[in-house]
């Protein structure tokens, strides 16, 4: 796996009109699990969108180091799934983001497709049109989407909503596979529990404050009920 970073931010300052949080410096490299952690409104789904390059930094500036299609893979809260298609087919939107033009590409597209249905539990729900499904239930898609897309960092804002513990397990163990690949994951959580099954590092946001820690670092600040 490489150590090159895929992700790094240079003082970047993030917000609207007025900077959420104290500039950021940091790297992000393969492999990675991150999870933002603080209070609703504070930044996280802001921070999560300038990385994904729908709300424009206030100040400083951030890199990307991924393949230009497919490379960041984004599951935002509503998702952006296509309501009225069926879950085959959304699915198939990630799986070709990245398969590359040969005479197998078509036969490429459908294996990954229904190898991510498969691996999140859904596969006989292919022929579904997305818009009859539970909310847990297109939750799972947005997540095989990416699964099949394979990027190199994912940005992923509360895609852990709505599942009960055993489909969070299932959802969680298919986002390790990927991880084990070299992909990176940042992703907002509010279940601790989650955090620290799952996260190998914290980004924190008390006030304007930014942290950023190794998640066991984290758990004995937590267990000690130390502030900072």
């Amino acid at each position: 796996m490489s150590d090159t970073a895929i992700l790094s931010l240079d003082r970047l300052s993030i917000g609207y009109d007025d900077p959420l949080v104290e500039p950021i410096t940091l790297e992000v490299k393969p492999g990675e699990i991150i999870a933002i952690l603080g209070p609703s409104g504070i930044g996280k789904t802001t921070l999560i969108r300038t990385v994904a390059g729908l709300v424009r930094p206030l100040d400083g500036s951030f890199e990307l180091n991924v393949e230009p299609r497919g490379g960041l893979g984004y599951i935002p809260q509503r998702l952006g799934l296509v309501r009225h298609a069926t879950v085959a087919h959304n699915v198939s939107l990630g799986a070709r983001m990245r398969v590359k033009w040969s005479l197998d590409m078509f036969k490429e597209r459908k294996e990954r497709t229904f190898e991510a249905l498969r691996t999140l539990g859904i596969e006989n729900k292919a022929s579904e049109p997305v818009r009859r499904l539970s909310g847990g239930q297109q939750r799972r898609v947005a997540t095989a989407r990416t699964l099949a897309q394979r990027p190199e960092l994912m940005l992923a804002d509360e895609f852990l909503g709505e599942l009960d513990q055993a489909n969070v397990d299932i959802v969680l163990g298919a986002v390790r596979d990927l991880v084990n690949s070299g992909t990176a994951v940042i992703m907002v959580e509010h279940h601790e529990d989650n955090v620290q099954n799952f996260a190998t590092r914290i980004w924190e946001i008390k006030g304007q404050r930014f942290l950023d820690l190794p998640i066991k670092e984290w758990v004995q600040r937590n267990s000690m009920g130390e502030e900072e």
